[in-house]
């Protein structure tokens, strides 16, 4: 779904790059085919974009993935800019501000630098040492290159990050907390199954670890939500598959629970989190009468090599290299749960199970299924605001993924979809997450994620 210029003008500008002094900001390519949004971020102030930024975008529109369609969404928006005056002489936003193109200033910049000027990130540099000699304002470049952020410090050019939709990674909601209760509050919580709780805090469907204050060794889990603690519901095997620790207990709560539309899981490698989905999703739709008509499993392609297109077959000969993880783990638990031969081809023949590349989900309406987005932490915040308005009535999705280990270009563990999602909706009452601590896979595993 593209976003509109109204759409655009209408969101909250950023957090911590507007301030009392008008500013100059120069965006780098980077930022705009991260966020097609930015360049209406930044309230009051001018932005200005080197025409060097608009050559890179044109080599850009041709492609078929979310670069390629951001770069074909910031030339729309600039081009609807243009019947508002010219923009070599600027154009006033709605905020307050203004936004630019400027032709590459060479002369000031090869007087003062012996740089090789033939490359973008050189040109967009003397830019910002043109206007910063030429105007008394703050003059800021706005880059997600980290090595043109260091050579414009070297310049003593002010570089930045964009920050719009960056999180505390180190302080991300982690779904799970610590309570200290009276013995006799605790007592009053096994027999009854639950006890009264102001909130003090605590988000929708967050678990907590009850601990007695006279016992420390006493405890229990528990779930809150509106005004309660109550006790874990589930019990047994959910697909064969049994949970191996508290956060595992935790995510399986959250996965079985049809009230909660949206789940997020965060965690290293083994962890379990794309299996403990699996096991909920093959449980809901093959094993319980829940609603769901079908279990969509998707991932992005972020390709280290050739693009999807060059893969040989169908589509899904393409696919599979992709979603060899999910066979695998299908696999296992089809082996943990019937133990028979031929389980894979019989839930692939009925037709409940669909494996979908996120290249391939774009414009699709998906009512009633069971929808899993793996290896999440590669899509940007505009990818998951996409994937979100793809859910129909009666659809429940989870996001799973680690923001320690990502290949996309752009996004880093405080920028990435999954994390800004966590950040976002932690208060929403049809929301949980639960971030997932031990490897489970093996010792190997463990002991590589843990040091590695």
């Amino acid at each position: 779904m593209s976003i509109t210029l109204l759409q655009i003008l209408q969101t909250t500008p950023v957090r911590g790059i507007v301030g009392e002094v008008k500013k100059n900001y120069i965006l780098d390519t980077n930022v705009l085919l991260h966020d097609p949004g930015s360049i209406f971020a930044f309230e009051d102030n001018d932005i200005i974009l080197p025409v060097s930024v608009i050559e890179e975008l044109d080599k850009q529109k041709t492609r078929s993935d979310e670069i390629g369609r951001h770069a074909r969404e910031v030339s729309r928006q600039l081009d609807g800019l243009r019947s508002l005056g010219p923009l070599s002489g600027g154009v006033r936003l709605p905020q307050g501000g203004s936004i630019r193109i400027e032709l590459n200033c060479r002369n000031t910049f090869e007087n003062a630098c012996d740089i090789d000027l033939n490359t973008t990130d050189n040109r967009i540099l003397a830019l910002a040492f043109h206007l910063q000699q030429c105007t008394d304002e703050p003059v800021i470049l706005v880059t997600k290159d980290l090595n043109l952020r260091i050579k414009a410090d070297v310049l003593g050019l002010k570089a930045e990050d964009f920050y719009s939709d960056k999180v505390d990674y180190p302080k991300l909601y982690a779904g799970v907390g610590e309570l200290v209760v009276s013995e006799a509050e605790l007592e009053g919580f096994f027999k009854q199954g639950a006890m009264e709780w102001p909130g003090n805090g605590l988000a929708p469907h967050q678990f907590c670890i009850l601990k007695s204050a006279e016992n420390p060794s006493q405890s229990a889990l528990a779930r809150y939500f509106q005004g309660r603690l109550r006790k874990l519901s589930l019990n047994g095997l959910v697909y064969g598959l049994k949970a191996l620790n508290k956060e595992q207990k935790f995510a399986l709560e959250l996965l079985l629970d049809d009230g909660v539309k949206i789940v997020t899981l965060v965690g290293k490698a083994g962890t379990g989190k794309t299996i403990l989905a699996l096991a909920a999703g093959l449980e809901k739709v093959f094993e319980e009468s829940a609603g769901y008509n079908r279990l969509l499993i998707t991932r992005p392609i972020v390709p280290l090599g050739n693009d999807l297109g060059y893969l040989p077959g169908d589509k899904e000969e393409k696919i599979r290299p992709w979603m060899q993880p999910i066979y695998d783990n299908l696999e296992f638990l089809c082996n943990e749960h019937i133990q028979a031969n031929g389980c894979m081809d019989y839930l692939f023949n009925t037709g409940k199970i669909e494996l979908e590349v996120l290249t391939y989900i774009r414009g699709r309406s998906i009512p009633r299924q069971f929808i899993i987005c793996d290896e999440s932490q590669n899509l940007s915040p505009h990818a998951v605001k996409t994937i979100l308005t793809r859910v129909g009535r009666g659809s429940k999705i989870i996001f799973t993924g680690d923001p320690e280990q990502i290949d996309h270009p752009y996004l880093d563990a405080s920028s990435n979809g999954l994390s800004y999602l966590v950040d976002r909706i932690k208060g929403e009452e049809i929301s949980g997450h639960v971030t997932l601590i031990k490897g489970e896979r093996s010792g190997i595993a463990e002991l590589g994620a843990r040091l590695l």
